[in-house]
């Protein structure tokens, strides 16, 4: 289940309806930069690190290897949870492998979007890219394992301290050194609680699909974020699209049977980076505020525009989706007509294709079809044959453009607004 977007797109959602038929839910990438939004009867519980199967107790949840876990964050999400009535218990599993995120991977964020300046990327600030980026360095890395091996870890801890307050001076004036010893009593003791969801997932995944468990893979963020085929240097740091899946998880793409695409009926977008089909009139305006369009995970209004389908379209090619799911759908009834991008418009040309360079895609200007709203509440809506036309006519014309089936549509944020064809 990947997001075809810039993120956002509701699929925690379609992951919590869909949790019913699995037996596994496994998260393989991303960190608490993420957030998923699930409305559960009635009730509303946001997450960012854990899968959203948590709140199914007869599932297992997975955290892979290609997720990189803050313990601290990771442990307030359980405490939230245990605090509504949600016990985590045994049901949810940590990679080893899953590399940790530090304070001095937060404040070396910080500092490197500040000397960015008006060029900054729009990052969460929670540490997520410095943390993949010692990952890719491996000197500095720290992995979930090294935590339980508390001699070997603390010794590590205190030359990778030592390093990061040299570089943390540098771009910092005034910034007050990181304590070794404290970071490392901090995290020994998170340790020690998460000891028990701490194993080899990989080789879990592997007897579990052996033994025929039914496993669906949670992606995070959205395709047009992934690290090699997003919209570069405004993407995330992690292989967001369908091709992280093999290694953020360990299982390879051989055996997946369906491959679900989530867009929403138009297009958001959080932090800097192009956007072409933006609207920042009162249209987009009525669009944020009837979508709740606002971060999970920051609370930053989102921008707000028309569906793109060059955007979402390239995100369904890079993930090799099967189906379709368009979200938010009801957001759209109170508007008089309704646009839709089907081409780009890049110096003169024409084209289709979704612009590599990020200077092609902030000079793209968007070629729409614009078609008659509905007018009409579509809330309550339970079969396809029950859509005003026009909204009927709106579908099809997504569907066509991505070049696969709508198999789901979402109608409001309540399970029971969900529509499958």
């Amino acid at each position: 289940m990947i997001g075809l977007q810039w993120g956002d797109e509701a699929k925690g959602k379609i992951v919590d309806i869909l949790t019913e038929q699995h037996d596994i839910v496994v998260r393989y990438q991303g960190g608490n930069n993420a957030g998923h939004t699930v409305v559960c009867q009635g009730q509303t519980y946001k997450l960012s690190l854990l899968p959203v199967g948590v709140l199914n107790p007869r599932v297992t949840s997975v955290i892979g290897p290609g997720v990189v876990v803050n313990p601290k964050a990771l442990e307030s999400e359980i405490s939230m949870l245990a605090g509504r009535g949600v016990n985590v218990g045994q049901n949810l599993l940590i990679s080893d492998r899953a590399h940790v995120i530090f304070p001095y991977h937060i404040a070396e964020e910080a500092a490197f979007e500040r000397s960015r300046g008006n060029e900054a990327i729009g990052t969460t600030g929670r540490g997520i890219g410095t943390c993949y980026r010692d990952k890719i360095g491996r000197i500095h890395a720290m992995r979930v394992g090294d935590l339980l091996r508390p001699v070997s870890f603390k010794s590590r801890l205190k030359d990778v301290v030592d390093y990061k307050n040299t570089i943390l001076k540098a771009l910092t004036p005034g910034f007050e050194a990181l304590d070794a010893e404290a970071i490392a009593t901090e995290y020994l003791a998170h340790a020690e609680r998460f000891k028990p969801h701490v194993t080899d997932t990989t080789s879990f995944l592997h007897k579990a699909l052996a033994n025929g468990k039914r496993l669906i893979f949670e992606g995070a963020q959205g395709s047009l974020l992934d690290i090699d085929h997003g919209s570069f240097p405004y993407v995330t740091s992690s292989n967001s699209s369908g091709s992280g899946l093999h290694n953020g998880s360990g299982v390879p793409e051989r055996h997946l049977t369906k491959i679900i695409g989530v867009v929403k009926a138009y297009t958001t977008r959080v932090g800097g980076g192009p956007f072409p089909t933006e609207l920042d009139n009162p249209t987009g305006e009525h669009i944020r505020k009837i979508g709740r369009e606002y971060g999970t995970v920051t609370g930053r209004p989102r921008r707000c525009g028309w569906f793109d389908g060059v955007a979402s379209s390239y995100g369904g090619r890079v993930s090799g989706v099967t189906c379709v799911a368009i979200m938010l759908l009801d957001v759209l009834s109170e508007l008089d007509e309704i646009g839709i991008c089907t081409h780009y418009e890049i110096n003169g040309e024409r084209t289709a294709d979704f612009p590599s360079h990020v200077e092609d895609l902030a000079a793209a200007k968007p070629v729409y079809r614009m078609l008659p709203g509905w007018k009409q509440d579509i809330s309550g809506v339970k079969k396809l044959a029950d859509f005003p036309a026009r909204a009927r006519a709106y579908i099809d014309t997504i569907a066509d453009l991505m070049g696969v089936p709508v198999t789901l549509l979402s109608v409001g944020p309540d399970r029971e607004q969900t529509v499958m064809l």
